[in-house]
């Protein structure tokens, strides 16, 4: 990402230019994607709380528990569906980065394919994205109380779940500088965790460790790919899922200060934070831990063992749950205000658009957890049934929305470079990268379709998405019809006038 030099002829400030191109920048769209005046989110989340909230989002179940599943079904050549996916994530978060730092807007990618590619096609990704929120809201709220009761089975999991929600409602609701400090200190937990198990795991590899065998690089050495191509396929939509989330940092940066300058902070800075970590935590892993191991249902903790640390399942499981709740805190958020602004641009009951003195969208944050509450009693009643078949459901979604990430970047750089509309930020090595993100894209999505676990998968979200372009085609036109229709009756009793 690159920062430009400004040169007016008029010698105006930096900030009076920022100023104006994010304007110029945001007047690119129809009237559906403004906010209405008066309804204004605050602006008081900090740079640093802003970057620590897209690790928070993006390192939770994924990484702690989902690694272990992608090893089992690719072996180390999990490594290459990491590869694959980090290239992507890290395209699609400079594409956002460009359309952020020129529009922050509580909306992001999905104002920004209004803008691009039309009404339908931005309330389609932005209720795409509040479906895929809610559903992992609930699946890291029933998962961190699973996790915590295997080390204090006092509450039931169902209890722990709704507990859990409860308690991470009420921070949303404190306002979004109280939630943002909240997810900073979560973050940098989770961060230490995962640098001492690096720091322990390089020990080890290397032989550091007395009275413990290095296992070395045998793994990758004696079979690197067991499951072959397909395998990799498997353990790549595994990954994908794992790296969903990272785009929040786009949504928060309607709140935060300065969003010219902190969006292209944080995008950096989150973008090879993540590949660190995972791919360093995962390298760790398949070296110690055969495909085959037991091990691998909690693969932190599996390392940690075979390191002979004392207590090390016990300490990585807390762990474990406090990086799950963090990711339930920022996907809450997300989600919030994702309706909030579906609810602003008439994309979603206007009701959703209220907001406390605390300047939250209330009733947004109880819709949003809603479904999550739900699901801890329908978790009750049809144990291991519910999520399941959810995920089967939205576990693609994150691709689409990705894909129209970065066509809606293709769209936009180059009006604004037709327009001659100076950008604060702009994505290096335009069109060349974008247009390679999404030939990436489209490869990932021919490798899914020849695997039969993932094409199912894909299929599901292919049919989800076309059911939810036709019910926002519907509902546009529905409203167009009226809004038009009073205008019709007023004309008509200016002529009998």
């Amino acid at each position: 990402m690159e920062t430009l030099p400004i040169h007016g002829k008029f010698n105006r400030s930096h900030k009076d230019l920022e100023i104006q191109t994010t304007r110029r920048f945001a007047s690119m769209t129809m009237k559906s994607t403004a906010e209405r005046p008066g309804l204004k989110l605050g602006h008081s989340m900090k740079p640093r709380q802003l970057t620590m909230m897209g690790l928070g989002s993006a390192i939770g179940a994924g990484l702690f528990l989902g690694s272990g599943a992608g090893v089992q079904a690719a072996g180390p050549a999990v490594l290459i569906s990491y590869l694959v996916a980090g290239t992507l994530i890290i395209l699609v978060m400079w594409a956002l980065g460009e359309m952020a730092a020129a529009n922050p807007n509580s909306g992001a990618f999905s104002v920004y394919a209004a803008k691009a590619m039309g009404r339908t096609a931005g309330a389609t990704v932005g209720w795409l994205w509040w479906l895929q929120l809610v559903v992992v809201i609930a699946a890291e709220a029933l998962g961190a109380a699973a996790l915590l009761f295997t080390v204090w089975p006092v509450v039931p999991v169902w209890a722990l779940s709704l507990i859990f929600m409860a308690v991470f409602t009420a921070i949303n609701l404190a306002g979004v500088k109280n939630f943002g400090e909240f997810e900073f200190w979560f973050a940098i937990l989770k961060v230490a965790a995962i640098l001492l198990f690096l720091g322990i795991g390089t020990a080890l590899l290397l032989g550091w460790l007395p009275d413990v065998e290095s296992p070395g690089l045998s793994n990758f050495t004696a079979d690197f790919a067991p499951a072959g191509l397909g395998g990799i396929a498997t353990a790549l939509f595994v990954v994908i899922f794992a790296f969903g989330g990272t785009e929040i940092v786009s949504v928060a940066a309607a709140e935060t200060e300065n969003p010219q300058h902190s969006v292209g902070q944080a995008i950096r800075t989150v973008v090879w934070r993540i590949m660190v970590f995972y791919i360093g935590s995962v390298f760790v892993i398949a070296a110690v831990l055969p495909y085959t191991s037991e091990e691998l249902a909690s693969p932190f903790a599996g390392v940690l063992n075979v390191a002979g640390i004392p207590g090390a399942g016990a300490a990585i499981t807390l762990v474990a749950v406090v990086a799950l709740l963090s990711a339930l805190n920022a996907n809450l958020y997300g989600a919030s205000r994702m309706v909030f602004s579906l609810s602003e641009r008439g994309e979603a009951p206007r009701f959703l658009s209220k907001i406390n003195k605390a300047r939250v969208p209330v009733l947004a944050v109880a819709v949003s957890v809603a479904f999550g509450f739900l699901a801890a009693v329908l978790e009750l009643v049809f144990p291991e049934q519910i999520l399941p078949a959810l995920f089967q459901l939205v576990g693609s979604t994150c691709l689409m929305v990705w894909g129209s990430a970065l066509v809606s970047q293709l769209i936009l750089r180059r009006r604004a470079d037709r327009e001659g509309t100076v950008l604060p930020l702009r994505m290096k090595g335009f069109p060349g990268l974008t247009i390679f993100g999404l030939v990436l894209l489209a490869l990932i999505f021919a490798v899914g379709f020849s695997s039969p676990d993932s094409s199912k998968q894909l299929f599901s979200t292919i049919a989800l998405v076309a059911g939810i372009a036709a019910a926002c085609w519907i509902g546009a036109r529905l409203t167009r019809n009226r809004s038009a229709a009073p205008a019709e009756q007023a004309d008509r009793v200016d002529v009998g006038k």
